[in-house]
């Protein structure tokens, strides 16, 4: 049955967080000063082959400030735009859940002491997920709106090695379960146009969270940033962009795959200018997004159409 969020086609975040606090609610994106065990040797050098110095956090706050001082020049620029509304402190920069708890509780409440946090965003790695970080993230869940982001990127485990992902889908799906256990809402990312990897591969990848406890979903574009691992492929021909029609196609099929109760938090991404080598077109988000919901009209298609069979 044909379902419609608002004027989407697809279960929108803005439409799910308006439901949720009815009123307009902006994400604050902090770098809190953490590493990576994919960084610091302790699982591998050099993190996923296409994560950028600024360890997917590049257009977080400046990590030389602290949390108080990164959400308010965030706010600001926020506030130009839109005179109202509430926050989400959202930890992107690297792995969010990788310090001692004492660190992570400073953190965590320097974020939520900032008038208007209504919601905690945090990113990390499933295998950064042990019993007492999982309790901590509870604790805080039962005080505020919580989600956790879990970077898969593919279900495809040959993808995965290339990438240097560093954990296998058993740990992935071991941290949902806990963090489900614990009633704390789960989002994935995911990523297309990996090396490699087909259109089918691409959809797999949904038909498999389709099936799994999630409630949500970020779908980003593979960017080439200067300065990352993956250059070294690109260079050997290894990798090619998706132009801006196939993305856009590929991205409809997920959707009619997700089932409808399944917010998507991002349907495309850009990357810094200055460190985007490709692919070009993705500079024009709003662009992409508009065809996206074009192409949803023309086709009729919306989300969970196809969830039922997992067909596309």
């Amino acid at each position: 049955m044909q379902k419609m969020w608002g004027d989407k086609r697809y279960h929108s975040l803005n439409y799910f967080l308006r439901n949720k606090f009815g009123e307009k609610i902006f994400k604050i994106s902090l770098d809190a000063g953490f590493s990576c065990p994919n960084r610091d040797g302790t699982i591998s050098k050099g993190g996923c082959i296409f994560c950028s110095e600024r360890g997917s956090g590049d257009f977080a706050g400046d990590r030389n400030f602290c949390i108080g001082d990164q959400f308010a020049e965030i706010k600001a620029m926020m506030n130009k735009k839109w005179k109202e509304g509430k926050y989400i402190a959202y930890f992107q920069a690297y792995t969010n859940t990788y310090a001692s708890l004492e660190i992570l509780r400073e953190k965590y409440d320097e974020a939520l002491k900032e008038e208007g946090v209504v919601a905690l965003a945090i990113a990390t790695r499933p295998d950064c997920l042990d019993p007492n970080v999982l309790d901590l993230l509870e604790e805080y869940s039962k005080k505020v709106y919580l989600w956790v982001e879990l970077g898969l990127q593919t279900s495809k485990d040959k993808t995965a090695k290339l990438i240097n992902r560093g954990y296998n889908l058993e740990i992935f799906e071991e941290a949902i379960r806990n963090l489900r256990a614990r009633n704390i809402d789960v989002v994935v990312h995911t990523i297309f146009g990996l090396p490699e990897e087909s259109k089918e591969d691409m959809l797999n990848t949904v038909r498999y969270i389709s099936k799994l406890d999630i409630q949500g979903v970020k779908f980003h574009l593979l960017h080439l940033m200067k300065g990352t691992p993956l250059v070294k492929l690109y260079e050997q021909g290894r990798l090619s962009f998706l132009e801006q029609e196939e993305y856009i196609e590929l991205i409809c099929k997920a959707i009619s795959i997700l089932p409808q109760q399944a917010v998507i938090h991002r349907l495309t991404g850009d990357a810094p200018r200055q460190l985007l080598i490709g692919p070009m077109w993705s500079l024009k988000k709003w662009e992409i997004l508009n065809a996206i919901d074009s192409y949803l009209q023309d086709n009729d298609i919306y989300q969970g159409l196809y969830f039922s069979t997992n067909t596309d």
